[in-house]
């Protein structure tokens, strides 16, 4: 199937403990977004599923807009200039303390990622205004304590903290564990931090989505699973959910428009408050 999307590179090295054949949630998510740092098995992988869900890629879009319009808001409305990116993924355009930096130049920003192919971009691309600071770990979501303390080097936890984790929390197939690896996070967090969540579900495209999954796991790729909305809902336990609550990301406080509400996409989102 032809796509829209431009070739990758594979001229260059990619680094050593990198398996090029199996196909990572990460470059799969770069290519729908037009990226060029991907390979041959993550570009299979992501046109299978454009022939069976030709609006997936409107998801990764969606839930970039949706970044910027709630970095808009912890900044703007909730004074906050700190943020925990974990799931970073590979830098596209507007990064998280590209938006944040923008509107205040002194945020401080770290992002997480245990994806080498995307520290070694980050490190390369992903550049701090002077009057802030931006870091990157490389460590895995299941383990928060290593997260945590090595995040405690550029960010101070007894002030607000933007906890952004933007479809990442889905790639933890055990539930009760993640729950228990968000809340631990959030339990680190002072009041008036927030805690930013998307996560993939199969309220949209139903039983297509949950096969596309089933499949992208039988692969050999990032595990992921779909979750309700209720389960969604869960994570933001012990947080003040601001409104609209957990919706599609594409709805969440979207900008007016004279066409009505935009699409619902397969990822939903929420923003919820520490108190």
């Amino acid at each position: 199937m032809s796509t829209p999307f431009p070739p990758a590179d594979e001229s260059r090295e990619a680094p050593p403990s990198l398996d090029l054949s199996v196909p990572h949630s990460a470059r799969v998510w770069n290519y729908w977004l037009g990226g060029k740092d991907n390979y041959a098995a993550d570009r299979a992988a992501g046109d299978d599923v454009l022939r069976r869900l030709p609006d997936i890629a409107d998801g990764a879009r969606a839930e970039r807009a949706f970044l910027i319009r709630v970095i808009h808001h912890l900044v703007r409305e909730a004074g906050i200039r700190q943020f925990l990116d974990i799931g970073t993924g590979l830098p596209t355009m507007n990064n998280t303390h590209e938006v944040a930096q923008e509107l205040a130049p002194e945020s401080r920003v770290v992002y997480v990622d245990n994806d080498p192919l995307v520290m070694v971009h980050a490190r390369a691309l992903l550049t701090s205004s002077p009057e802030g600071a931006t870091n990157y770990i490389e460590a895995d979501l299941r383990e928060p304590e290593a997260i945590l303390e090595a995040a405690r080097a550029t960010l101070d936890f007894s002030r607000p903290v933007g906890l952004m984790l933007l479809g990442v929390v889905n790639h933890l197939v055990d539930t009760e564990r993640s729950y228990a690896v968000v809340a631990r996070l959030v339990e680190e967090l002072a009041p008036g931090s927030h805690l930013v969540l998307t996560h993939s579900t199969a309220e949209i495209h139903g039983e297509p989505m949950l096969e596309v999954m089933r499949e992208m796991n039988e692969r050999g790729g990032t595990p992921i699973i779909a979750r309700s909305r209720k389960e969604i809902e869960g994570y933001f336990a012990g947080t003040e959910l601001l409104e609209p609550g957990v919706v599609s990301c594409s709805r969440w406080r979207p900008e007016p428009t004279a066409v009505g509400a935009p699409p619902e996409v397969y990822l939903f989102g929420g923003v919820g408050r520490v108190v």
